[in-house]
């Protein structure tokens, strides 16, 4: 699917204030993974803790797999007094931010080796309100961008790629400089990351609230379940008690598989699973591997955080560019091979050592796909969900890739420890080798995609 608009057309898309917005939301939702994951991993690992247990803590990223669960909610439930002053997106998730600073500061507060269960409760707690807030963050993307403006989606995508990524990488590489300073104990460094979490609170309490016709098509939709209910016995109450559940839990779901058909629904579920499964396991295990190879915190901060994240924020918009001109199909394609080339460098750094070089060329090749394939991603996801429940239909797709990521990379640990004996260059290679099924699965559906592409760009017109 190619665009007609030009290079400056594109460039001059970043100059509209809600993309600055969405950038921010991006900040917001990337920071929580610096609280439970990397900066989790590197006190549980000076704590003494075991691989295998560091790597079940990633289980508490199953709150990100399942919100779909609880996203019709999103949607449809008005938090008392918020919902007024900041109306439905900025309600719900000024109010996770707030319970993930609460819980945040807590962490701070105990001492994680004597209470493992407290630290993992905690976790727990910022990963739901997280996966929460990630719901009616993804939905103010889809929403603040009117249908007659997605040729502005793969701006939008690079926009929240290069937030995530400032959150996570950019901002996560704080408390790894701290780590190695005199003074500074992990306890100090979560204190500092609440307040950090309160900016994010700030922000949303400034940001606007998208329009949308939402509220409408819902109402519409429940006075039709009410009439189909007019026969029966049931009491008024009754009736729209009946129908506001149908309209909020039943219909988003109806709506995907009538669009796309079940076998074509079925199919992108299956691909969006399938995707990055092989990065995940990289992912939740490389902070160990990276400490246990022999580099210092002071490096990881420099290369996993900071550098992977300037290189994520300049290849998010160089992979815009591309998705936006040839199409998110071919940008899915590319990140594939890329993904597996970037897992194997790391089997490379487990051959020959600490190697600051090659650690330096591993981070620009993963920079490079992390940013392409999220870009892709966001905006293939995006591109699938119906405005009148874009909070439900995101969280939805977006849990099935994180199922991948979270449950099965939690048993990453049993992997590299019980069935490879420690090896981690095998343990690389392996993940390399996971993304092979997700790129024959996109190939066996491809015409299907170019099909729903073409039908989204189309109605900008």
């Amino acid at each position: 699917m190619l665009i007609s608009s030009s290079f400056s057309q594109y460039l001059g898309y970043y100059k509209d204030k809600r993309l600055l917005t969405v950038f921010a939301f991006g900040i917001s939702s990337g920071f929580p993974w610096v609280l439970i994951g990397s900066v989790m991993s590197a006190w549980l690992k000076d704590e003494g803790l075991s691989r295998s247990t560091i790597g079940l803590f990633g289980l508490v990223y199953g709150a990100y797999t399942i919100n779909f669960l609880w996203s019709p909610l999103v949607d449809r439930i008005k938090i008392p007094l918020l919902y007024n002053r900041l109306g439905q997106r900025r309600s719900w998730i000024a109010s996770c931010q707030l319970i993930i600073i609460i819980a945040t500061f807590t962490l701070a507060t105990i001492s994680i080796k004597d209470h493992l269960s407290h630290a993992a409760l905690l976790c727990f707690i910022i990963a739901l309100f997280s996966a929460t807030q990630d719901i009616a963050i993804d939905a103010y993307r889809i929403d603040i961008l009117p249908e007659n403006e997605s040729e502005k989606a793969t701006a939008a995508a690079a926009m929240a790629t290069s937030g995530w990524w400032s959150g996570y990488a950019l901002l996560g590489a704080i408390p790894f400089f701290m780590a190695d300073l005199p003074g500074f104990s992990w306890p100090i460094i979560y204190q500092m990351l609440s307040v950090i979490v309160v900016c994010l609170l700030v922000v949303t309490l400034l940001a606007k609230e998208p329009k949308s016709h939402r509220e409408q098509v819902q109402a519409q939709l429940q006075k039709s379940y009410e009439q189909k209910l007019n026969h029966s016995a049931s009491s008024n109450a009754s009736k729209k008690i009946y129908a506001w559940l149908a309209v909020t839990l039943i219909e988003p779901f109806k709506r995907f598989f009538e669009k796309n058909g079940v076998k074509t629904a079925c199919a992108l579920l299956a691909f969006i699973f399938l995707f990055k499964i092989g990065e995940a396991f990289l992912a939740r295990m490389s902070i160990v591997f990276y400490k246990e190879v022999g580099f210092t915190n002071t490096q990881i901060g420099q290369y996993s955080k900071l550098g992977t994240g300037v290189i994520t924020i300049v290849f998010a918009f160089l992979g815009s560019i591309f998705n936006h001109k040839y199409g998110i199909v071919k940008g899915l394609f590319i990140s594939g091979v890329a993904m597996a080339a970037s897992n194997l460098m790391f089997s490379w750094i487990a051959i020959v050592g600490p190697k600051e070089h090659l650690y330096a060329l591993a981070i620009v090749v993963d920079g490079f796909t992390q940013a392409w394939s999220l870009v892709a991603m966001v905006a293939f996801i995006s591109m699938l969900c119906d405005r009148a429940f874009s909070a439900t239909h995101y969280a939805l797709l977006a849990s099935l890739g994180s199922l991948g990521r979270t449950v099965l990379s939690g048993y990453s640990g049993f992997v590299i420890d019980d069935l490879l004996g420690g090896n981690w260059a095998l343990f690389f290679a392996l993940t390399a080798l996971m993304v092979l099924p997700s790129l024959l699965f996109l190939y066996l559906i491809r015409h299907k995609l170019y099909a729903i592409e073409k039908a989204y760009h189309a109605n900008k017109n």
